[in-house]
């Protein structure tokens, strides 16, 4: 079974009414039956992804506390951890129920040294995705990564669709948090295939997360519940589909739910990977 969640927004506000035939799937471009339904609140396994490079020298004292603000949405059966980077990724804190813990992480990363200068947001997506895979391993809940960037720098040998299939391999939402000069990057063609500017825009939309401006913190919370708080959706993988390939999906609201929300937005991963 493939599950995906889904979020519809119109506007500021989320659509939460919304029933199984309501939603339109289609995998690799063929529509596929929604199998089970349902619109439950689980646990969160929050990563908190702090950019200590030096372009966000002046801004980490503002990003450690959007941070702590994040602690304070946490529920009970939350657990949340803590990933460093620049050019390399460090785990300051692995998952954890102790907010002073992961408190303690946040506070030492404008002491960081070990990381090395440099940003490589691409690499150090992969790398958070791969630690939520192995910590949270058959583990209940939704699992989600707060990166807290400028989207600055320059990824080396990671493409987009590499960190995307990372993310859809760990069942992963990208989120963002982004200072107030970021912007998606304007691509550029005939440049060194090897390298490529980081667009944390890209990725949260590609995996179904959104991003926020660092001056919009204080909607930091209701973003947390939006990841909490999600449709589910179910469906069968097709036949043709091989274990552990990456495949493209699609989620839409139906004809009769789009005459109601006619300018509401899906929000789903982009695609999967297959399961064994």
């Amino acid at each position: 079974m493939v599950r995906v969640d889904a979020q519809v927004a119109d506007g500021r506000r989320l659509v939460t009414d919304l029933v199984k035939e309501d939603f339109v799937i289609t995998d690799e471009g063929a529509p596929v039956a929604v199998e089970y339904f349902g619109r439950d609140t689980e646990p969160l396994w929050l990563m908190l992804l702090l950019d200590v490079s030096g372009s966000m020298t002046k801004h980490l004292g503002d990003m450690a506390a959007v941070s702590r603000k994040a602690l304070s949405s946490l529920g009970p059966q939350d657990r949340a951890a803590v990933m460093l980077f620049g050019a390399r990724t460090r785990l300051a804190q692995d998952f954890t129920e102790s907010r002073a813990d992961v408190s303690a992480a946040i506070a030492g990363a404008r002491g960081e040294k070990t990381v090395g200068a440099g940003t490589a947001i691409n690499a150090a997506v992969i790398s958070a995705a791969a630690q939520i895979r192995e910590s949270v391993k058959g583990q209940a809940g939704r699992r989600a990564i707060v990166i807290l960037t400028d989207n600055g720098g320059l990824s080396y040998q990671t493409p987009d669709s590499a960190v995307l299939a990372a993310l859809f391999g760990a069942d992963t939402v990208l989120n963002g948090i982004v200072t107030a000069n970021a912007r998606p990057p304007v691509r550029r063609t005939g440049t060194n295939p090897d390298f490529s500017v980081p667009d944390v825009f890209l990725l949260s939309r590609e995996s179904g997360g959104e991003i926020l401006k660092a001056d919009q913190a204080e909607a930091f919370h209701q973003m947390l519940e939006r990841i909490r708080t999600r449709y589910s959706l179910h469906y069968r993988a097709p036949a043709a589909a091989t274990p552990k390939s990456m495949r493209n999906i699609k989620v839409e609201l139906a004809a009769a739910a789009r005459k109601r929300y006619p300018k509401a937005e899906v929000r789903a991963r982009s695609g999967y990977a297959v399961p064994e």
